[in-house]
């Protein structure tokens, strides 16, 4: 099975925490992930653990939502090709970027897909701090 091919030109510095671009070999089929927010499977919003924010609680969640609907296309997370998230607040995540990085790697390990930053006025959720949408190249 052939692997994702992560695209990083030669005369440019590494990035960190994401891929400049990734190319999807031939024969895998594309999955477009809805934007995902911090709600549990009951569609009921997370609240952050003790002494955890709630904006790192949404984060969790949303990723793992986007991990579970990947697995149940019958992928795994290192078939992933992009993340986008959307923010309501830069400097809220700013202010969070430590404890996001320690999160995502517990869910995605050590896996980058080409990623962006999106900061927004509003999500359609009225409660949600952030939502992730993704793509995927399932074998």
């Amino acid at each position: 099975m052939t692997t994702l091919e992560h695209v990083q030109p030669a005369d440019w510095a590494a990035p960190r925490g994401y891929s400049n671009g990734v190319v999807a070999p031939y024969g895998r089929r594309l999955l477009a992930v809805a934007g995902q927010v911090g709600w549990r499977p009951d569609a009921t919003m997370v609240t952050p653990a003790d002494g955890e924010a709630a904006f790192v609680a949404q984060f969790r969640q949303a990723l793992a939502n986007v991990a579970t609907i990947v697995r149940t296309a019958g992928g795994e997370l290192t078939d992933v090709m992009s993340l986008r998230l959307y923010v309501i607040d830069k400097q809220h995540y700013l202010a969070c970027t430590r404890e996001l990085g320690r999160v995502y790697r517990e869910i995605f390990g050590k896996h980058y897909p080409a990623m962006a930053l999106i900061v927004v006025a509003g999500l359609l959720e009225d409660s949600a701090l952030l939502e992730i949408e993704a793509l995927a190249a399932i074998p």
